[in-house]
């Protein structure tokens, strides 16, 4: 505890130089000196102020399976990590390396949906449009910070346990922006809360955060499905007390998957590594060799479905292998019986939408 504040106390000077950049850049957007883009079209953004680990990927997928029985829906990403440059429309048998894990995962799940990848977002709507005339809603994956677009409804997620208001800049923290800039969204949504909290814990977040007339407040928390062989979604198993679980995951925070799984078997060894990596030869042959060193009648190996996406570039040596990698699926759900609020805000959203 005492190693981690001393090292925020000397990286905060390197704090307050990069608070001065976001600080005139904001002064250009607030001033008219730069504007953001809006298009004739509805656009979504789900983003946050820190780095990884705010849910930003269920909570796409859950816009997507409520919009898209309705509407034509694309994803635009930025396909963090991707190994391709440039505007991509992504395809199913695409692999993360060109795709990106998260756009990847959009498309093998939601085949009917447009998804694609672009570092330029500007450019890229236009490019969606003339690829796909009939789209009726975009979804921006991660745009917060991307000031050169204004979406239409502007998502801001925040975790639970990580609080965008307990939170400094980097690099002494893990916020992109200063705090006040929460004040762009038009919805706050308290992501991966404990799958009960109470009224006194959800008043205490509204104080915390102070949202502002124009925004709505929701929680959010996951949903484990039965875990899929990654290389089969119809071979399914299920998470039992006499289980040993081997977990690998590269993803930004992993303490809300391990408790839940912790809570669901008999044991959890974890193989963390850092956020999107692409997992090695190396990393594999060791993933084998913790596996074989598992003392248990009944074991298997979790991951989530973005290192999925990435552990499926081995696909060869972890089938000749024959390890029981499978997928942990999740889905957004609401506290307090909210589900049909958040539904009906977006709903009004496109519904007065105006060109």
């Amino acid at each position: 505890m005492f190693q981690s504040k001393l090292i925020k106390i000397l990286l905060s000077p390197l704090s307050l130089l990069y608070g001065v950049g976001v600080s005139l850049r904001d002064f250009f957007y607030k001033h008219g000196l730069l504007k953001g883009i809006e298009f004739d079209i509805p656009t979504i953004s789900v983003g946050n102020l820190s780095v990884g680990g705010a849910g930003k990927t269920p909570h796409i997928e859950y816009l997507v399976q409520i919009l898209r029985p309705y509407l034509n829906v694309a994803t635009l990403s930025r396909g963090y990590k991707r190994k391709s440059k440039g505007y991509l429309t992504i395809q199913r048998e695409n692999n993360a390396e060109i795709a990106g894990d998260e756009p990847l995962q959009f498309k093998r799940k939601f085949p009917d949906i447009h998804v694609a990848v672009a570092e330029n977002r500007t450019f890229a709507v236009p490019k969606i449009l003339m690829e796909r005339p009939d789209t009726q809603v975009i979804l921006f994956d991660d745009a917060f910070q991307h000031r050169s677009i204004k979406p239409g409804l502007n998502i801001l997620l925040t975790e639970y346990s990580y609080p965008f208001t307990e939170d400094y800049l980097l690099p002494s923290g893990r916020l992109r922006e200063w705090r006040s800039a929460y004040r762009r969204a038009d919805v706050l949504i308290i992501s991966k809360c404990p799958p009960t909290i109470t009224e006194e814990e959800k008043q205490y977040y509204i104080d915390e955060i102070k949202p502002y007339p124009h925004q709505r407040m929701y929680f959010s928390y996951y949903q484990y499905q039965h875990p899929y062989y990654i290389f089969d979604y119809r071979q399914r198993v299920l998470l039992e007390e006499d289980v040993d679980v081997l977990l690998i995951c590269a993803i930004a925070r992993s303490e809300y998957l391990v408790e839940y799984l912790e809570s669901k078997v008999k044991s959890v060894k974890v193989m963390e590594y850092e956020d999107h990596r692409y997992f090695s030869k190396f990393d594999v042959s060791l993933l084998k060799t913790t596996f074989d060193k598992m003392e248990s009648k009944k074991k298997i190996i979790i991951t989530t479905e973005k290192d999925a996406m990435r552990l499926q570039l081995h696909q060869p040596y972890l089938q000749e292998q024959r390890l029981p990698v499978f997928s942990l699926p999740i889905q957004v759900a609401f506290h307090f019986d909210e589900k049909e609020k958040f539904d009906e805000q977006v709903k009004q959203y496109l519904l007065n939408f105006q060109i």
